[in-house]
């Protein structure tokens, strides 16, 4: 093997060692096909604090769903500096709304606030700088205050897939994404907790990275949507890459119990997980105050993934020079 075809097998061992397909683009202007293919897939850098500080926008975005048949919507918060780092790509966090909820439901003021929160972890370093999407959860029958959505493909919508599989591709080819599913995480609160943890599980070649608040984990429709029945059905190498966190207020009875048992469950699958409980009930001043530690846990899985892509490297480099000096 000459040196020309060792370097060309070094990066393609990296990229497959890492996970990562670059092959979406940019929103305005989508980066060439060799840019995808060499850039390396690293988290952005925290050095500029000034630019972290800046306080975050979102928007309200439009696709053309054709999982639901209609027009969708998802909201979006970009991270500081996306314009002016046009080669950087980023890890994504989606956060799912509960009941009577919509995409701006975790962003507005007497809600979720997140947005305040995702400053606060930018700036003290828990948090990389990460694309926010806010999906839209609810089903063919819209929104209503006497029902929760259902995040799952049933007869009034194809939601699960439509979450988890082609919103995923909509946001990877309009944004700069890191795309492997190690920088991939989902969580959302009640409903959208137990959605967040369904969706994830049934799409876990698009995210590793899962987390709860308040959520239930076995739903009326069954067992395929029941993630403490479901996850044991899920193939062995699968379960070795999740990283799942839940949380529940100690007045939340229900919910305590049930994330109590789906923890149990994961520790015996030896299931990398972590099960917190905190003072406070079903409400959103219980999931503003905790949307920082569910965060600061991706953050956590966000570096150690980056960590072993960069180990990986550097021993597939030391390889790779000692084969040069061989040759």
């Amino acid at each position: 093997m000459n040196y020309k075809q060792s370097k060309i097998f070094l990066l393609f061992s990296v990229l497959t060692l890492v996970g990562c397909n670059f092959s979406q683009g940019v929103v305005a202007k989508p980066p060439q096909q060799q840019d995808l293919q060499t850039t390396p897939s690293v988290l952005p850098t925290q050095r500029n604090t000034s630019n972290l500080a800046t306080l975050l926008t979102y928007q309200i975005e439009t696709y053309d769903s054709k999982v639901m048949g209609a027009s969708r919507t998802y909201g979006v918060s970009l991270p500081p500096g996306y314009e002016q780092n046009s080669k950087q790509r980023y890890p994504v966090i989606f956060l799912l709304h509960g009941g009577h909820g919509d995409p701006s439901s975790w962003f507005i003021q007497n809600k979720g606030q997140a947005l305040k929160t995702v400053e606060q972890l930018y700036t003290t370093g828990k948090l990389p700088p990460s694309i926010i999407i806010t999906p839209d959860g609810n089903d063919k029958r819209g929104s209503s205050p006497y029902r929760d959505p259902e995040y799952i493909d049933g007869p009034n919508g194809k939601v699960s897939t439509a979450v988890g599989d082609e919103l995923v591709k909509v946001v990877q080819s309009r944004y700069r994404t890191i795309n492997n599913p190690n920088f991939w995480a989902i969580g959302g609160l009640s409903s959208g907790g137990w959605g967040a943890i369904n969706v994830g599980l049934h799409n876990v070649d698009r995210f590793s990275i899962l987390f709860s608040h308040s959520g239930y984990f076995q739903d009326k429709s069954g067992p395929a949507n029941s993630p403490i029945s479901y996850i044991k059905t899920i193939p062995l190498q699968a379960q070795k890459k999740l990283k799942i966190y839940l949380d529940s207020g100690t007045s939340d009875t229900d919910e305590l119990g049930e994330a109590e048992r789906f923890s149990k469950v994961l520790n015996h699958l030896k299931i990398y997980n972590s099960f917190r409980q905190f003072p406070g009930s079903h409400t959103w001043q219980y999931w503003r105050k905790h949307l920082a530690d569910s965060l600061t846990f991706v953050g956590e899985q966000f570096r150690q993934a980056s960590e072993t892509a960069n180990m990986a490297e550097k021993n597939l480099s030391i390889n790779h020079n000692k084969n040069a000096k061989n040759n």
